[in-house]
């Protein structure tokens, strides 16, 4: 037996002898593992924002430009109309199928959804589409198109066909362009709505505003209490933490009802002015029910997100650079300005974005201490969602809302370069 052929006997007779594994393929395999590990630790993180943050988001976005129960209930009319160029009446047979449309919405309890879509760009559509339903029981089975215009002249109109047409199509714009006092006219052109109309961008605007100035009398109020609580001993500044952190644990609503009973006409700080004299029984200070009465109670209410940022980035500044530049000349402002204050740029700008983001969605305090000429955009919001029932525009006006907020937070994030914007 050859060489050769002895070995290979050998190989089949004996054990089978495992291949030596690699460290590089052990390392993989290692990392593979401990990847899988952490993915199944953020993996229920993962789901929960999935579900209360993107998903909502999405549906959020999809309801601002959905169109499809106002097409779902008058789908024969929407189907006809596509064939419709847009010039004078439509054809008989459009008409046709609006009766057949209305009837079935009728039996089905759907003339809701056909009047609120109407009657938010036609005013009239709500008793128009009513009492054409009550001409439908009466008036026989031809010519629709002559009894309908002798009976309603709205149907004769050309642009309220056209609005039913747009209306018909799955996707639109009109709750965006709503959302910024726009209207989309007859002929497809976009224009400003009238000036007593155009009430959403004073709302953003001053929205945009109230939050600024919060997020400005919260630094002015917060920062003296955040450097002071950082150079006071522990034990007295953890003291003094908690009553900064009581607010927390009492209710939004309490602390809001509360300043209505201190800033009305004949609440206390009114009585207290008028007691020393500093104004005139006839001339009490309006401090409620109004931007001001607003501006006060949102600031009592977001103080402590200013001082929490404010101090986690005092308290690690040593006191000994102050000393250092106050032993070597530096008067106490300029020892301030020159080497404390650029040191607690990163908590200002935390605490500044933090009150800033929570006044532009903040709803309960503007609508109690507000009035007519308090009111946010979160407010008008909660009003369509719950009494108008115009969801889409609710939706549209909430995502303008968040791309604003997003804009304002990638502004931050360009001035600071992505660095200086910390916690702490």
């Amino acid at each position: 037996m050859r060489g050769g052929a002895a070995t290979t006997w050998l190989r089949s007779a004996g054990p089978a002898i495992p291949r030596p594994i690699s460290m590089e393929r052990l390392h993989r395999r290692s990392r593979r593992q401990a990847q899988l590990r952490a993915l199944a630790l953020v993996a229920p993180l993962c789901v929960f924002l999935l579900v209360m943050f993107a998903w909502p988001l999405a549906t959020m976005l999809k309801r601002a430009v959905s169109n499809d129960e106002f097409g779902a209930v008058l789908y024969r009319t929407s189907a006809s109309l596509l064939q419709w160029d847009g010039k004078g009446t439509p054809p008989e047979n459009v008409y046709a199928d609006l009766v057949a449309d209305l009837r079935q919405a009728n039996d089905e309890q759907k003339l809701g959804q056909v009047s609120s879509s109407l009657n938010f760009d036609w005013p009239g559509a709500r008793p128009l589409v009513m009492k054409t339903v009550r001409l439908l029981s009466s008036a026989p089975e031809d010519g629709w198109k002559e009894k309908l215009i002798s009976a309603a002249p709205d149907w004769g109109n050309p642009d309220l066909w056209a609005l039913i047409k747009r209306l018909g199509q799955p996707y639109t714009s009109r709750h965006f362009l709503a959302a910024l006092d726009l209207q989309q006219a007859a002929d497809g052109s976009v224009q400003g709505v009238d000036v007593d109309k155009a009430i959403y961008r004073t709302l953003f605007l001053r929205t945009l505003w109230v939050s600024a100035a919060v997020a400005g009398l919260c630094l002015v109020l917060g920062y003296p209490v955040a450097a002071l609580l950082a150079r006071l001993p522990l034990r007295t500044s953890n003291l003094l933490m908690m009553l900064v952190l009581l607010p927390f644990w009492t209710s939004l609503l309490v602390r809001t009802t509360s300043w209505i009973v201190l800033l009305q006409g004949h609440g206390v700080i009114n009585d207290i002015l008028v007691s020393i004299g500093l104004v005139s029984d006839a001339n009490r200070l309006p401090l409620i029910f109004n931007v001001t009465g607003t501006l006060i109670a949102m600031t009592h209410v977001l103080l402590p997100f200013m001082i929490l940022p404010l101090y986690s980035v005092m308290k690690s500044i040593p006191p000994s650079y102050v000393r250092a530049a106050l032993s070597l000349g530096a008067s106490p402002v300029t020892a301030f300005r020159r080497v404390y204050l650029p040191q607690t740029i990163p908590g200002v700008l935390a605490g500044c974005l933090l009150v800033f983001v929570l006044a532009v969605g903040y709803y309960i305090t503007p609508a109690l201490v507000g009035g007519q000429s308090g009111q946010l955009i979160s407010n008008v919001i909660a009003y369509h969602m719950q009494q108008s029932l115009n969801w889409g525009l609710a939706a549209a006006l909430g995502s303008i809302l968040l791309v604003g907020v997003l804009l304002v937070y990638w502004l931050f994030n360009r001035l600071t370069g992505g660095n200086g914007l910390r916690m702490g």
